[in-house]
């Protein structure tokens, strides 16, 4: 999904993320510019380990399921926790992709509105093949994101001018631990030290 938003390409013979993938674009949100830094994660169990460390502190998530893959869409209740147990209680879509597949499909669309609604998550179809609602997920999120860094009342936050971009906004994808140093430009987000863990990152914006 992120090959097709970033990149503007779609691989017919695509194989799965291992480990991780991370690309970046800019866009225009609301009149500022935002530079999305974005991360794709495995969702395979034996690359937990791995891509735990990396989706930790993130802002903001899509769980993707496959209209034509029953196990990914019985994942997404998983991995919603496991999202949660690392960042907190984040903006989060669903996203059913393959719907250009229908005719093939083994979830009703029933069953992924129950799904959405179970888990509290907004729900987008798309298609990476024929590129249809895709840059809406991206937009929706960094849409939210802007909006909670324009009211940081619950956050303790610091920003980093970009040098070649004075008035790009830089939505990073990174976890703490990964862009504390040499990352200009990004904004990293941190819940103020007395909020409880339930209220971490609300509205916020790092993509994964």
């Amino acid at each position: 999904m992120i090959q097709r938003y970033c990149k503007g390409t779609f691989t017919k013979d695509y194989k799965k993320t291992i480990g991780v993938d991370f690309l970046e674009r800019q866009i225009e949100v609301d009149g500022e510019e935002v530079r999305l830094m974005l991360w794709d994660t495995a969702g395979q169990e034996e690359f937990d380990a791995i891509t735990k460390a990396y989706y930790r502190g993130a802002q903001a998530c899509v769980l993707a399921f496959s209209t034509i893959d029953r196990d990914s869409f019985e994942a997404a209740h998983s991995w919603k926790l496991k999202v949660e147990n690392e960042c907190g209680e984040i903006p989060t879509v669903i996203v059913q992709n393959k719907i250009d597949l229908m005719d093939q499909s083994v979830v009703n669309p029933e069953e992924a509105d129950l799904l959405a609604r179970a888990l509290g998550c907004r729900l987008l179809r798309t298609s990476v093949k024929e590129d249809v609602n895709v840059a809406a997920v991206f937009r929706h999120l960094a849409a939210r994101c802007l909006a909670e860094l324009r009211d940081p009342r619950d956050y303790d936050y610091f920003t980093t001018p970009t040098p070649h971009h004075p008035n790009s906004l830089t939505i990073s994808a990174f976890s703490p631990s990964h862009s504390s140093k040499n990352h200009n430009g990004t904004i990293v987000l941190r819940p103020n030290k007395h909020k409880k863990k339930k209220n971490v990152l609300k509205n916020a914006c790092r993509i994964l």
